[in-house]
């Protein structure tokens, strides 16, 4: 490998790492936005519904921006394709939901357990399904995850439903996206074009039976519209940064989302019980092993290279 193919590697390599940082830090604090809507009386699916809605004029944005109208249309032309970004769609809105019931309903640190499952269960499905080798540390904090699991089911007197759910959603969404054979603008613009005819509708009756709250005052009315940018940008960085990394070194950045996400729900006051303390010792346990084998893989690279 010439110099000059190194570098541009490496150039590539360090924007999907940038990338990938930039969307989980968004996510991260996302609990915030629909705190606040909630205190102005939005409810959980009249906010799911802007999100569909304002998404698509932002992702339409970015396809325009990037020049990616003649791709739009020749993928438009492939049903396989059509297929692939419809069950990412459904993935994608299956995780929508269930966050935002649950950070509404107060569970955000349940959320945040299952997004520090999802690293995990990524890395196992990409030891499945792409055939990444699966790492002694991988298997070890796959081992302590589990048992963290088992904690949280005793806390709680139930399975972790919203955490499993929001795990196994953006794993599949992470897996059919990985199967794309489009760019992320163009990926995301149809997933998002799929979502905004039911969002139009539902915010329309929500509007006509005066139960909406998009004329509620020009404070909501802006923080509605922000659900486009919120939800299109880091989105469009975690499909473009998917394309590029693999799937154990995504889910290692992963956990900047639920750290913060879980600093958040203690911060709003959730009940943080020792029992629950407990289970997060083993994900946490779970994660640090998990990240120092992706320390190792990294430090390991420029000598293969």
């Amino acid at each position: 490998m010439s110099p000059s193919s190194t570098s541009s590697a490496s150039s590539d390599a360090r924007s999907a790492y940038l990338a990938g940082v930039g969307c989980y830090v968004m996510w991260g604090f996302l609990p915030l936005y629909f705190h606040t809507l909630a205190t102005l009386g939005v409810t959980s699916f009249e906010m799911i519904a802007h999100r569909t809605l304002w998404s698509v004029l932002w992702a339409g944005g970015l396809v325009l921006l990037a020049r990616q109208s003649g791709q739009v249309a020749a993928v438009m032309r492939q049903p396989k394709t059509l297929a692939l970004l419809a069950l990412s769609t459904l993935a994608i809105f299956g995780n929508w939901t269930i966050y935002v019931l649950a950070v509404n309903a107060g569970h955000v640190i349940e959320a945040s357990l299952g997004y520090y499952i999802n690293p995990l269960m990524n890395m196992a499905a990409g030891a499945l399904l792409f055939r990444e080798r699966m790492t002694t540390e991988g298997k070890v904090a796959i081992g302590f995850a589990a048992v963290g699991v088992a904690i949280q089911t005793v806390a709680l007197g139930h399975l972790p439903l919203v955490s499993l759910g929001l795990a196994l959603t953006f794993c599949v969404y992470g897996i059919v996206r990985k199967q794309v054979k489009a760019d992320a603008q163009t990926g995301l613009f149809i997933e998002c074009a799929y979502l905004a005819i039911p969002g139009l509708l539902y915010v329309w009756h929500l509007q006509a039976s005066g139960a909406g709250h998009f004329t509620q005052g020009a404070g909501t009315a802006i923080l509605l519209l922000v659900a486009g940018p919120a939800t299109v940008i880091p989105l469009a960085l975690f499909a473009w940064s998917a394309r590029r990394l693999p799937l154990s070194a995504l889910g290692f950045l992963q956990f900047i989302a639920p750290t913060l996400q879980f600093l958040l729900g203690v911060f709003l006051g959730e009940a943080f019980t020792p029992l629950r303390a407990l289970s997060f010792v083993f994900i946490w346990l779970g994660v640090a092993v998990f990240a120092y084998g992706a320390w190792k893989r990294l430090r390991a690279a420029p000598a293969v290279a």
